[in-house]
């Protein structure tokens, strides 16, 4: 068994106690809740760290464990900085362990190389696009989080996991502003990601796939902000426009390595 792969599985398991612990009776952000969560920051950073050196990895698998690590650590700050936002733990680790068996199974794909342009603007462009994936991945958990309180209501039956989720009016106040945080990153991506591309290619703009699903996603998420600020649109339909917009960037970020790394090797 190589490194690379028990690194995988450790880290996966890793996040499992945290996971299950929020399922429990009378879960709450306790020392037991805390000290589980440290580990599963701890080992995807790890996780994350051996995909960055020696050399930055441009894989589909490394950006998937650098997106794993971002999540949790700016999932933390905002549970320990916010009422509600923890209570999203038994929907967004779940989620992680998935990407982190994905990123397993195809961690040997091929990768592309690194444009090459000033080490500072492509460093600080990277960076920005984590943050916007992790931000957004937070808010799309949130927008789950509100389809599945509101199908409950609607319904009129209660499951444990309605129990453990914040109420609707928390899901949406906390996917308001991740989305603003969202907003706010993407467009900064985005001008790094101009400033990039003029310093490989001598053009300010080049429309390719990464560009128009990110251009897309800005464009969404734009236009649900300014709808929720004039109109106070949300519920489901706020929800869903979120995970439309949590696609396009999902199809931006890791979608397009996957096809050229996975599907085009």
């Amino acid at each position: 068994m190589s490194i690379n792969l028990l690194l995988s599985i450790s880290t996966i398991i890793a996040l499992i106690p945290a996971s299950l612990s929020s399922l429990r009776g009378g879960a709450g952000r306790d020392i037991t809740y805390w000290c589980l969560l440290a580990v599963a920051l701890a080992a995807a950073l790890m996780r994350a760290f051996t995909a960055l050196v020696p050399n930055w990895s441009t894989g589909f698998a490394g950006a998937l464990w650098v997106t794993m690590a971002a999540s949790i650590a700016i999932f933390i700050l905002l549970a320990a900085t916010t009422r509600n936002s923890w209570r999203l733990t038994p929907l967004l680790l779940p989620y992680l362990i998935l990407l982190g068996i994905v990123a397993t199974i195809w961690q040997q794909a091929p990768e592309q190389p690194l444009l090459p342009a000033p080490p500072v603007w492509l460093d600080l462009h990277i960076l920005v696009s984590i943050a916007t994936y992790a931000l957004l991945t937070l808010a799309a958990i949130a927008g789950l989080a509100v389809l599945i309180q509101e199908r409950s209501l609607k319904s009129k039956r209660r499951h444990m996991l309605n129990q453990l989720l914040p109420a609707v009016a928390a899901c949406e106040q906390l996917q308001v502003r991740l989305l603003a945080a969202s907003e706010l990153v993407l467009a900064f991506g985005l001008a790094t990601g101009m400033a990039t591309q003029y310093f490989v290619s001598g053009a300010v703009f080049r429309l390719d796939h990464k560009t128009l699903f990110s251009i897309l996603a800005f464009t969404v998420i734009g236009g649900l902000l300014v709808a929720e600020g004039v109109s106070g649109v949300g519920g489901r339909r706020a929800a869903r426009l979120i995970l439309l917009a949590y696609l396009l960037l999902t199809l931006a970020y890791p979608g397009v390595k996957f096809v050229t790394d996975v599907l085009l090797a």
